[in-house]
């Protein structure tokens, strides 16, 4: 059934991808964007835009209004980020309210902090940058008469795209035999999705989780740092020479997306595809990187 769905980001790593889905999927979509820029951008890929501010809750609420659901996965990824999206989420789920509509929203695999069997029950014990997600996706579940689901992706790769440059970005090593240095210890697994598989993951929410819905976005494979650093250190040039990173000066250099990097993370998508019928066609990260041009 085509619907006319809002989206939030629609012309960020995860929402862009977001937006083909929805349109190879038939439905007619509104791309909320910040500027006359932005606005075609998402024309081009064949939404329609709608300029206006995250912060805007009047003008957010009519948008979500004349709109058959809402997917947001915009964040401005900054000091704002925790007040806007109160306000953008609040704004939506007044919309809906009392209307069965569909809103998706997005948190992420990290609120759970580190554990070796991640699954959606899992304990929230979140680092510092993304504590204030907690309260607000237990907002969106806690939602009536909204036929709610909080999506929570993994490291998000492909195309090129996602925090698989920060890893290429690194700092080298001195001398004739640089190396890539990792992100802490690189003993420490990160849970891994595919932007499409994603994308895909969102659509199906949107179309058929049940009210209150939670789903981990996390692919098949959690490899460790170093084997994501080996495979892109091979991808830039560095035949795969690694060097560990003391922890102090992971946190100095990155700062709270440090903090949250070194999580030791293996999570499962198991529930998102028992429920949705999900299932990831990407590439593994390993593979995806070794045909990234960094």
């Amino acid at each position: 059934m085509t619907m006319r769905i809002l989206l939030t980001g629609g012309t960020g790593y995860i929402g862009a991808s977001v937006l083909d889905r929805l349109i190879s999927g038939g439905h007619q979509v509104t791309a909320v964007v910040r500027s006359a820029e932005k606005a075609e951008l998402v024309r081009a890929r064949g939404a329609e835009p709608a300029i206006a501010d995250l912060s805007d809750g009047d003008v957010l609420r009519e948008l979500a209004a004349a709109s058959d659901g809402v997917v947001h996965v915009a964040s401005p990824g900054d000091e704002t980020s925790a007040t806007v999206a109160k306000v953008a989420v609040t704004s939506f789920l007044r919309a809906l309210r009392d209307t069965d509509r569909p809103f998706v929203h997005t948190t992420g695999v990290w609120l759970h902090g580190s554990g070796s069997a991640i699954t959606e029950s899992t304990a929230m014990n979140a680092p510092r940058l993304t504590a204030w997600q907690v309260p607000l996706a237990q907002q969106v579940r806690d939602a009536q008469v909204v036929r709610t689901s909080v999506i929570a992706p993994a490291v998000v790769y492909g195309h090129g795209g996602g925090l698989l440059n920060l890893v290429a970005a690194g700092p080298r090593t001195a001398g004739n035999a640089p190396a890539l240095t990792m992100v802490g210890p690189g003993d420490q697994h990160w849970s891994t999705v595919h932007v499409d598989d994603l994308a895909e993951l969102y659509v199906l929410a949107l179309e058929k989780a049940p009210a209150g819905s939670y789903f981990l976005g996390v692919g098949d494979v959690n490899p460790t740092v170093r084997e994501i650093t080996e495979a892109v250190s091979r991808s830039v040039g560095l035949a795969g020479r690694v060097e560990p990173e003391p922890v102090v000066q992971t946190l100095d250099r990155l700062g709270l997306l440090g903090e949250a990097l070194l999580l030791d993370q293996q999570a499962s998508g198991d529930t998102a595809r028992r429920v949705l019928g999900w299932s990831p066609q990407g590439p593994s990260v390993l593979d995806d990187i070794a045909r990234t041009d960094f």
